[in-house]
């Protein structure tokens, strides 16, 4: 699949650019995790039975799973800012009508509504690669891939203590308010990536692979209410199979597809993919046993006897600690690549799970194991998209981040359910209360430990490539993406297209490595950006023949700007000089 760049004038990324889109992540994971304090009260705030009040949790998992790849595809076609900014819209129409009312069903409406901004992490990772340059893409992906975590960390006691002092529907006033900011800020700040794929959006793929999640997740997530051994559970999950095996076919035939199946069959692709599904298991274990076990009363004999404000104030280190190894995560990354990264994350989560069973006895050891935890999992997750983008072509950044954030969003379902069951299975009723045991939570941090494992495993088997993050981040941003592109097709065989091609010159004649040269049309606008090689090299195609303006410049050298014309059937030669002016090749 190609792509190609827009019309319209290009804004260059400011150094507030990261920042906000790392803050529309963190706004996002906030709306994931705002019921947390409250969903025990749920039933009676709603009016309705248990089983019905799961579902004001379950149509935001179910909507954010079915999103995340849609909009991906959609931001890769029409512009990735664009659809970050109608995520964050209808995330805050949700919020709202949530905020509005009492009533179950608007309840459930609006947070289907909400799920829909779980599409704004792949989005701004897209567009982090598509205007960054290498030297500040690993960092700042870290930053955008954790943020999920951080936001989720940071919004326990913050909710907290708003639910206990405020009536609760001020969380989605709350929710409201951070998504109008977010989306202010994005429109003043954040730049609209030039890049677009070719093709058309796959519809038929986007309603199966809808289909075939919903009834995955579906059983996924009301098992426990159903029996794992129900009817309906069962049927649901072979109706999933067969839906999704059905739509892989079709997917395989389409030109255009939702997803390129053959590309994330790739080896790199497909174990990145999986391993994501492991550290999503293992995230969301201790995001679920620590409330609880800070929260149990101390007459339990185990239970920590803490406030619903101090329980999240412990987790909080976890979201925190992963927004702090982002730095630590580019060094590492830069000196030996993210396979090596992702494998000394999992390390840690698993030290820190091993741990952890011995260090449940105090407050302050949570506050010890979440801070190791969260610096594993900041690790792993940062890995993650730079081994994506190492090994998609730059038209498909949007869809495959989607779909690598799909990943963890099962990840953490499955955790979910499966601690969810464990606890129950494990629990002791008091008073008619079924209260979680000891041996519940020390089995869930095995659960997880055992996940951190197969991850271990998946990772080993990812290939071995170069440090310094230059080739696992191969056409990383948009300029070297657009070298690539001009080089395979301006020394292609047959027929050479239209286009400029020559060398950077420093005023000694030597050649001037990675220089930006930029192409402007006629009318003003940039028709096509690239960096020179290593040996000052550099190609540029043109979309059609006449007058053009090319414009250079490198770091210790004056600019320039040359006017030249293309008007035959063959690349034109000519080399740009620095300072001074253009040399025939």
């Amino acid at each position: 699949m190609s792509h190609t760049t827009t019309d319209e004038p290009v804004r260059r990324a400011s150094g507030a650019t990261v920042p906000v889109l790392a803050f529309a992540g963190i706004v996002v994971a906030v709306m994931q995790t705002l019921l947390v304090p409250v969903i025990k009260d749920l039933p009676r705030l709603l009016d309705t039975s248990p089983s019905n009040a799961t579902w004001v949790l379950t149509s935001t998992l179910l909507s954010g799973a079915v999103a995340t790849p849609i909009m991906g595809r959609l931001g890769d076609l029409f512009g990735k800012r664009r659809m970050l900014i109608a995520s964050l819209s209808v995330m805050v129409v949700g919020a709202l009508l949530s905020a509005l009312t009492d009533a179950l069903v608007p309840m459930i409406v609006g947070r289907t509504l909400q799920g829909v901004a779980m599409g704004a992490i792949p989005l701004g990772i897209g567009l982090m690669r598509d205007m960054l340059p290498r030297e500040r893409l690993g960092s700042a992906m870290a930053l955008m891939s954790s943020s999920i975590g951080v936001g989720g960390g940071l919004a326990l006691p913050a909710a907290a203590l708003v639910a206990q002092n405020t009536d609760w529907h001020a969380l989605y006033f709350g929710a409201a308010g951070l998504g109008v900011l977010s989306i202010a800020l994005t429109l003043l700040i954040v730049p609209e990536s030039p890049l677009r794929a070719k093709g058309s959006f796959d519809l038929p793929g986007a309603l199966g692979l809808s289909a075939g999640l919903i009834l995955f997740l579906l059983p996924v997530s009301k098992g426990s209410d159903w029996g794992w051994s129900s009817p309906t559970t069962l049927g649901l999950f072979a109706a999933a199979v067969v839906v999704l095996l059905l739509w892989g076919l079709m997917e395989l035939r389409v030109a255009a597809p939702l997803v390129d199946l053959r590309t994330t069959a790739r080896r790199e692709v497909l174990l990145t993919n999986l391993a994501s599904i492991m550290v999503g298991v293992s995230f969301f274990v201790i995001s679920l046993v620590l409330p609880q076990l800070l929260q149990l009363p101390a007459e339990t004999g185990y239970g920590l006897g803490q406030s619903m404000v101090v329980a999240g104030l412990c987790v909080a280190p976890l979201g925190l600690t992963m927004m702090f190894t982002a730095p630590v995560y580019a060094r590492l990354s830069a000196r030996y690549g993210p396979r090596t990264t992702l494998i000394i994350g999992l390390l840690i989560i698993g030290i820190g799970y091993a741990g952890g069973l011995g260090l449940m006895n105090a407050a302050w050891q949570t506050v010890v194991t979440s801070v190791l935890i969260g610096a594993g999992i900041g690790l792993a997750y940062s890995s993650l998209p730079a081994l994506i983008i190492g090994a998609v072509p730059a038209s498909e950044t949007g869809a495959a981040n989607g779909l690598n954030t799909l990943m963890r969003s099962i990840g953490t379902s499955v955790s979910s359910a499966v601690i969810g069951m464990v606890l129950a299975n494990t629990s002791n009723v008091v008073g008619g209360v079924a209260v979680p045991t000891m041996h519940g939570f020390r089995v869930s941090f095995l659960i997880a430990a055992a996940a951190v494992a197969v991850g271990l495993v998946l990772a080993f088997f990812l290939p071995r490539r170069s440090p310094a993050g230059v080739s696992q981040l191969r056409a990383s941003s948009e300029e070297d993406a657009n070298l690539a592109r001009a080089e395979q097709a301006l020394a292609g065989a047959g027929q050479p297209p239209h286009g400029f091609r020559g060398r950077v010159l420093g005023a000694d004649g030597a050649p001037v490595a990675r220089a930006k040269v930029t192409l402007i049309d006629r009318h003003g606008r940039q028709a096509g950006a690239t960096l020179s090689a290593g040996d000052g090299s550099y190609a540029l195609a043109v979309p059609a023949q006449g007058p053009y303006v090319l414009a250079a410049r490198a770091a210790g050298h004056p600019p320039l700007a040359h006017a030249a014309t293309h008007g035959g059937d063959r690349p034109v030669d000519l080399d740009l000089s620095l300072p001074g002016e253009t040399v025939p090749a």
